[in-house]
């Protein structure tokens, strides 16, 4: 019976408080996330409190973080949030003109500089009570942990290999080319692999600890390594960053082009031989059965294909 009595003063909010709390770390920022004054906050957290039997969040240094019974909490606290919206919404069947699903996207800024922004205009025009997240994907998240926890509905990006153990849709392939500076050495005379390897390269901060770029996945398989001297998280600023400087920038020429009117750059093809590189979306099997998720995926694979066609 105590259980029951337990189960009786849970509800879905509550959940959602302790959730945001527990991955904010913070009663002030769950607060501004979940639109709620801070003491209302406060007061879920003491019932979340009592009802663990646990204080769930204390103080480390000038922050918060999870207690041990608190990080145990986080996965189960998900999947109970996302199993409630999607209970409702698919309940119903998705329709974009009425819903008011969140969109959580993952993303890095290396795909075409007009993806994000024509799929988020999409969405905007066809489910315009949608909220729409675009989370990046930085060296301090992995996206395998954030797709099973429900923080995010669907990756974008590339890899060699997608993962096996997620779902998987192709965008497109692309060429890999150099963007470098318009009076770059090798702009004038070529380069050989050598002259390649040993210039000055940009690259991108990897996406999790110990992540290779497929750029420098392939050069190990073939038992090569080039000079990178510079690295970015930021990846739309590093075409900027080219065209004041000798560094080397080596991606898809889809997004290379973009840039070609904005500064004195100029495309080059590298002296190495790279396969093409191929970009999908991935998604978990907790989304696959989703009406609103099936629905998000065909308009990222629209902006896709339009894109293709320019």
């Amino acid at each position: 019976m105590r259980d029951q009595a337990l189960f009786d003063k849970i509800d879905l909010h509550l959940i959602r408080v302790l959730h945001t709390v527990l991955m904010e770390r913070s009663v002030s920022r769950a607060a501004v996330r979940l639109g709620m004054h801070q003491p209302a906050v406060s007061a879920a957290l003491k019932r979340l409190r009592d009802l663990a039997g646990d204080p769930l969040l204390v103080r480390s240094g000038a922050g918060m973080i999870p207690t041990d019974a608190g990080l145990r909490m986080v996965e189960p606290a998900a999947r109970i949030l996302r199993a409630a919206e999607v209970l409702f919404t698919d309940a119903r069947g998705f329709d974009p003109h009425s819903a008011s699903t969140t969109f959580r996207i993952a993303a890095s800024d290396y795909l075409d500089p007009l993806f994000l922004p024509q799929l988020m205009a999409q969405i905007k025009a066809q489910a315009p009570l949608c909220p729409v997240e675009i989370h990046p994907l930085s060296a301090d998240a992995h996206y395998h942990a954030h797709l099973s926890h429900g923080e995010i509905d669907l990756v974008i990006g590339n890899w060699p290999e997608p993962p096996e153990d997620l779902h998987m849709g192709r965008l497109f392939g692309d060429e890999v080319v150099c963007l470098v500076n318009a009076n770059h050495p090798a702009a004038r005379r070529g380069w050989d692999k050598s002259a390649w390897l040993d210039a000055e390269h940009v690259a991108p901060t990897p996406t999790h600890p110990g992540a290779r770029g497929v750029i420098d996945e392939h050069l190990d398989a073939l038992g090569l390594q080039r000079n990178i001297t510079a690295r970015c998280a930021h990846f739309g600023l590093i075409p900027a960053m080219v065209a004041q400087s000798l560094l080397v920038l080596t991606t898809g020429r889809q997004y290379c082009e973009r840039f070609l009117a904005s500064g004195p750059l100029v495309i080059l093809k590298p002296p190495i031989e790279f396969p093409r590189l191929m970009y999908y979306q991935l998604w978990h099997a907790r989304t696959h059965s989703s009406a609103s998720g099936a629905w998000l995926r065909e308009r990222v694979r629209s902006v896709a294909a339009m894109l293709r066609k320019e």
